[in-house]
C-alpha cells in the first residue's frame, strides 16, 4: 500500500498544474469576486515560500482593503495607521535589518493620506519593498474618487466624471518615486492575465533579491480592477482597465538597476 501510495503521489506531483502556497492560510478570501487583491496576495505568498522567507518576513498593512492581508498570509504582520505604512516599515527594517520587510497599500492610502510617508521613505532609500495596488478609487469605503482616479472617470464623489479643473489631475506616484535617488527598482505591472501574473511575480522576486543586497527602496505598482466600486462585472472591469487604465498608467519597468 505504501509503495502504491508513493507512486501515485509522484504521478500527481508530475501532473500538478497549481498548488496553494503553504504561506496562505485556510481562511476564505473576503475580497469581491474578480478583484485583483487575491491574486496579488497569492503571488506574494509564493515568492515568500519559494525564497524560504516565511519566518523572516514582516508585512505592514494600513487601512483599506489592503489591511485584510493579515487574514490571508501566515507571516508576521503589523497594522499601521492610515497612510503610515512606510514610516512603520522604516522602523521595522532599521530595528531588524535581517528581515524581509514590505508594505502592501492601496491608492487611496499610499497616494493620498500617505503621500508624504511614501515619498520621504523612497527618497531616503529605505531598504524595503512597497507594493502599491492602484484601482483608481477608494474601494473599501464606497468607491469615492482617489488621487489616482482618471480624468472623466465616475465615482461616488465624482458622479459626472473627474473634472481636472476642479479636482486636479491624477497622481502618478510610480513615476514620482522613480525620480527619487533612494529608489532602486520601480515598475508597474498587473495581475489580470496569466502573462501579467508571471511578469508581476518576476518583479517581486527581483525586489526580494535587491532587498537582500541592501540596494534601497523597491516600488511595485499593480494596476488592478475594482468590479464592485466600478459597478461592473469582473470581465467588464478587466476590459475597462485595459482600455482606460493602461493608456494612462502604462505597464512596464520605469527604473531598473544599471548593469
Amino acid at each position: 500500500m505504501s509503495e502504491s501510495f508513493d507512486k501515485k503521489s509522484m504521478i500527481d506531483e508530475a501532473n500538478l498544474a497549481y498548488k496553494k502556497s503553504e504561506v496562505m492560510t485556510e481562511n476564505v478570501l473576503s475580497y469581491c469576486p474578480g478583484c485583483g487583491h487575491g491574486t496579488a496576495h497569492r503571488l506574494i505568498a509564493e515568492v515568500i515560500e519559494e525564497g524560504d522567507l516565511q519566518d523572516k518576513t514582516i508585512g505592514v498593512c494600513p487601512v483599506g482593503c489592503s489591511v485584510l492581508m493579515y487574514n490571508s498570509l501566515d507571516i508576521d504582520m503589523q497594522q499601521a495607521a492610515h497612510g503610515r505604512a512606510p514610516a512603520v516599515a522604516t522602523a521595522v527594517k532599521r530595528l531588524m535589518p535581517e528581515k524581509f520587510v514590505f508594505t502592501y497599500q492601496g491608492d487611496g492610502d499610499l497616494a493620498a493620506i500617505g503621500t508624504a510617508e511614501t515619498l520621504h521613505a523612497c527618497n531616503r532609500g529605505e531598504n524595503f519593498l512597497i507594493v502599491f495596488i492602484n484601482n483608481a478609487i477608494y474601494g473599501m469605503t464606497g468607491g469615492q474618487m482617489a488621487p489616482t482616479t482618471l480624468p472623466g472617470m465616475r465615482s461616488s464623489t465624482s458622479p459626472h466624471g473627474r473634472d481636472t479643473i476642479l479636482m486636479g489631475n491624477p497622481l502618478k506616484m510610480t513615476e514620482l518615486v522613480a525620480k527619487l535617488p533612494g529608489t532602486y527598482f520601480v515598475t508597474r505591472q498587473s495581475v489580470h492575465t496569466p502573462a501579467a501574473v508571471r511578469k508581476t511575480k518576476k518583479a517581486l522576486r527581483k525586489a526580494v533579491e535587491y532587498q537582500q543586497q541592501s540596494k534601497g527602496t523597491c516600488f511595485i505598482e499593480i494596476v488592478s480592477n475594482c468590479p464592485s466600486g466600478w459597478k461592473m462585472t469582473a470581465l467588464q472591469s478587466n476590459e475597462w482597465m485595459e482600455e482606460n487604465m493602461f493608456p494612462f498608467y502604462p505597464l512596464g519597468d520605469i527604473k531598473v538597476p544599471e548593469e
